[in-house]
């Protein structure tokens, strides 16, 4: 794929923990497209997977009445992936060190320091109706 062609592709999700699956087949007709390699795919799907998780769970508190949106743009070297949900959004920084030795154990609250680990840079932000979350991954 030329680095010039515009690409916006989006997918709107019930609040429904079920509906996670469909991100995969989502992603899998993008990367038609994208042409990313196994590595970066797999980056790619995790992060998105545990954002879109989050914001099902955290963000929508599984509201079936309310929506999630998936929306990728390529945006010149770089895929951009955003996550809107309906919900009050979260502070990253009041989110446990998954690290921390009395963390390691627990069941959750790696999704954030996944998507960091994994994509080029992760961003929070309020939305109109909800909060999101932005992450880049740099192509090439």
């Amino acid at each position: 794929m030329s680095q010039q062609e515009n690409l916006k592709v989006s997918l709107v999700l019930a609040s429904e923990p079920q509906q996670i699956t469909k991100v995969e087949g989502f992603l899998l007709r993008l990367n038609k497209r994208l042409k990313l390699g196994e590595a970066a795919f797999n980056k790619l799907l995790v992060a998105t997977t545990e954002a879109v998780n989050n914001g099902i769970i955290h963000g929508n508190k599984r509201d079936p009445s309310k929506k999630i949106t998936l929306t990728c743009e390529l945006n010149h070297a770089f895929l951009i992936v955003r996550i809107d949900d309906e919900g009050a959004g979260v502070d990253p920084s009041t989110i446990p060190d998954p690290l921390a030795e009395e963390n390691l154990l627990r069941e959750n609250g790696r999704g954030v320091f996944l998507m960091r680990s994994l994509m080029d840079s992760v961003e929070f932000a309020r939305s109109p109706g909800g909060s999101c979350v932005t992450m880049k991954m740099k192509l090439g």
